[in-house]
């Protein structure tokens, strides 16, 4: 081989090398972390599945601070990232400005299900529904009548957690207290344990006896406070009942996990446009494994299942808090 014939032979094994690794897709992880135990975790599950599955990797980044958004997008974007898919509704202007910038760059958000972009997919989830059954099953469990809910950052997203939550736990007792909290108003709120943990003794105090934490990372403090004060918690997004075996009740799931997989396994060809995840087609849901199935009766389950069943073939409805901004079944 002459060094002509050499350095040409060299010079296409790098720009293929390049175009592999311009194709590995990327996630970016909102605030908290991936290791949130929780919404970001359950992202992160969702890629490591798919580079398991495949051997191939992916690009990643855990956010620092709101202004990091836009520049991760475009970083990822000019590297060749393929698809880039964002794990919260927060990314949602940052990804308006940037997509258009990159016709050819397929983009996947989580929670984000407005944008009409040619080369966006909008991925949002019915959480009422799922926090409707687990309302449900916090009604048939509480001996005292009286629940608690704690949010995360007061915004419409969780108070869609709440207001299902609580028309679940009316639906069994309609004489029963609802007590419902938020964190905070910036995105701290996804992650602080330590005011989880205040809020959840203060619900404590008035009586409830079951507390849901849809809260992100601040959801860790409030599951680990019901379990060392003796009451029951219910965990949200990832299947968090292995945190305090015999103490959580149930976790409504959220399945990011599932979004982020078949985005990556679609790679280029992702399919843009918004897409909707309810009980109906698998996207949230309760858990039921060995660390909680001596919480959950039988009774309890099929009650449970049956809501589930209506909803999925749209003979019930669970009231969307977004629709109108109003919740029938309790005040935040």
């Amino acid at each position: 081989m002459n060094i002509v014939t050499k350095l040409l032979s060299t010079a296409v094994g790098l720009t293929m090398s390049a175009g592999l690794a311009l194709a590995e897709p990327a996630i970016i992880f909102d605030l908290g972390g991936k290791f949130d135990k929780s919404f970001n975790e359950s992202a992160f599950t969702g890629a490591q599945r798919w580079a398991d599955e495949t051997g191939g990797s992916f690009r990643e980044i855990e956010l620092q601070n709101e202004a990091q958004r836009e520049q991760a997008l475009r970083r990822f974007a000019e590297a060749g990232a393929n698809p880039i898919v964002m794990a919260g509704f927060a990314f949602a202007d940052s990804l308006g400005k940037v997509a258009p910038d990159y016709p050819d760059t397929k983009f996947a958000v989580i929670d984000v299900n407005w944008l009409s972009l040619p080369n966006v997919r909008g991925i949002g989830f019915n959480e009422h529904e799922g926090s409707y059954l687990v309302g449900m099953l916090a009604a048939q469990a509480s001996k005292t009548g009286t629940v608690g809910f704690v949010g995360g950052m007061d915004i419409p997203l969780i108070r869609r957690f709440g207001c299902g939550y609580a028309q679940g736990v009316k639906a069994v007792n309609p004489n029963a207290t609802i007590i419902a909290n938020m964190t905070g108003t910036t995105p701290a709120a996804w992650n602080d344990p330590v005011k989880g943990s205040e809020l959840t003794k203060a619900q404590i105090s008035q009586g409830a006896d079951v507390v849901y934490a849809a809260a992100g990372g601040t959801g860790v403090g409030v599951l680990q406070t019901a379990a060392d004060e003796g009451i029951l918690s219910i965990g949200v997004d990832a299947n968090q009942n292995y945190l305090h075996p015999g103490q959580v009740l149930t976790s409504m799931l959220k399945r990011v996990d599932n979004a982020v997989y078949e985005a990556f396994l679609a790679g280029e060809n992702l399919e843009t446009g918004n897409f909707q995840m309810g009980i109906a087609n698998g996207g949230v849901g309760y858990a039921l494994d060995e660390h909680n199935a001596s919480l959950v009766s039988s009774d309890m389950k099929a009650a449970v299942d049956a809501a589930a069943s209506s909803i999925a073939n749209g003979s019930m409805s669970v009231h969307n808090y977004t629709d109108d901004e109003t919740c029938p079944a309790v005040s935040f």
